[in-house]
C-alpha cells in the first residue's frame, strides 16, 4: 500500500470541481420533509417565538404554503395540529372534522403532487399535554393505543398519504396497521417514530404545538437518552408490527443511533432535526457566532451521512433554495 510521499490525500481537495466529483454524501431536495403547524381560524400566520421563520398557520394560509413548497420541489410535509378545544381524552385528535383532518382535505384538494404526512399523537389535543389517556398521573398504554388507531384512520380517510405515530406507546404500530387494513387503506404506509428520546431539544416545538405537559415529563414512554441497544429493540419491534419507515428523533445528537438502526435493519430511515437543533443554529447565527448557511448544510449532511434517507427539518425551504443555486 502506498504511503507518503507517493500517497497524497490532499490531491483530491485542491480543486473545487474535483471535490464535488469525489463527494460521498449528497443532499437532495428529495431528502426533505417540511414540518408545518396548523391552527383554527383564517388569515393566521403567527411566528413561533422560539423558532424564527416558523409559523402557526390557519388552513387557508397553510394551503398557500403547501403550494409554494410543492413549487420549490420539496416532496413532502408533515402536519401538526393545534385544536380549538382540548380535553382529557384528546377527542379532537380522532374527530373526522378535527383540525388535521380538515387541513389534509384542503391540501389534497388544491395541491396535487405533495406528499402529506400526519403526526399521530395525543399531546397537542389533551388538556394535560400528555401523549395518552391518564389514570391519575399514569398514562394508560392500551387505552391510548385504541384512540391512536382511530386517529390514524381518520387521517387516512381525510386523504393522508402517510401516517406517523409519534407517541411511543407499545403496540401502536400493529393497531394502526390493523385498523387501516380493515378499512381498505392497505397502501397507506406507516412512518413510525420508532426511536424517540426523552430529549431536552424539544422545547421550542412545545411552543409551536402548544403541547407542554401540565405536570411531570414523558420519560415513562420516550427513551432514555443514555440507551442505544434499546433503540434497536424499539426499531425491531415497530418493524415486526408493520412499520414501513422508521424514524430516529432527535437527529444531530443521535447520529450514532441513526447509523446503528440503518446498518442493522436496512429499512427506509428518517431522522428529525428537531426544534431545539433548529433554534440553536438560528440563535447562534443571530449573535454572529456561526455562519448559519454553512452550519445548516453541514448539520443536514451529517444526518444523511449517518444513514438517514429522509430528514424532517424546519430548514427545508432554505435548503431547497441553496440546492437550486448549485445546479
Amino acid at each position: 500500500m502506498a504511503t507518503y510521499p507517493t500517497k497524497r490525500l490532499r490531491r483530491l481537495r485542491y480543486n473545487p470541481v474535483i471535490r464535488d466529483m469525489v463527494r460521498e454524501t449528497q443532499l437532495s431536495k428529495d431528502d426533505l420533509i417540511y414540518p408545518l403547524f396548523v391552527v383554527p381560524g383564517s388569515g393566521i400566520k403567527k411566528e413561533v417565538r422560539s423558532m424564527p421563520n416558523v409559523y402557526q398557520m390557519s388552513i387557508d394560509v397553510l394551503v398557500e404554503e403547501c403550494k409554494e413548497v410543492e413549487q420549490m420541489g420539496i416532496p413532502a410535509v408533515i402536519l401538526f395540529g393545534i385544536p380549538e378545544h382540548k380535553d382529557e381524552l384528546g377527542s379532537e385528535a380522532y374527530d373526522p372534522n378535527g383540525i388535521i383532518q380538515k387541513a389534509v382535505r384542503a391540501i389534497k384538494k388544491e395541491v396535487k403532487n405533495l406528499l402529506v404526512i400526519t403526526d399521530v399523537c395525543m399531546c397537542e389535543y389533551t388538556s394535560h399535554g400528555h401523549c395518552g389517556i391518564l389514570n391519575g398521573e399514569k398514562i394508560l398504554n392500551d387505552e391510548t393505543v385504541e384512540l391512536l388507531a382511530k386517529e390514524a384512520l381518520t387521517h387516512a380517510q381525510a386523504g393522508a398519504d402517510i401516517v406517523a405515530p409519534s407517541d411511543m406507546m407499545d403496540g401502536r404500530v400493529a393497531a394502526i396497521r390493523k385498523i387501516l387494513d380493515e378499512h381498505g387503506f392497505i397502501e397507506v404506509p406507516i412512518l413510525s417514530y420508532a426511536v424517540k428520546y426523552a430529549s431536552g431539544f424539544y422545547g421550542p416545538f412545545r411552543d409551536a404545538a402548544e403541547s407542554a405537559p401540565a405536570f411531570g415529563d414523558r420519560r415513562s414512554h420516550q427513551m432514555d437518552v443514555a440507551n442505544a441497544l434499546e433503540a434497536l429493540r424499539e426499531a425491531e419491534s415497530d418493524i415486526e408490527e408493520g412499520a414501513d419507515i422508521i424514524m430516529v428523533k432527535p437527529a444531530g445528537p443521535y447520529l450514532d443511533i441513526i447509523w446503528r438502526v440503518k446498518e442493522k435493519f436496512g429499512m427506509p430511515t428518517a431522522a428529525y432535526q428537531v426544534s431545539g437543533e433548529y433554534a440553536m443554529i438560528k440563535a447562534a447565527a443571530k449573535l454572529g457566532w456561526i455562519d448559519e448557511e454553512r452550519v445548516m448544510m453541514e448539520s443536514l449532511t451529517a444526518i444523511k451521512r449517518a444513514g438517514a434517507d429522509m430528514i424532517l427539518t424546519y430548514f427545508a425551504k432554505d435548503v431547497a433554495k441553496i440546492l437550486d443555486k448549485q445546479i
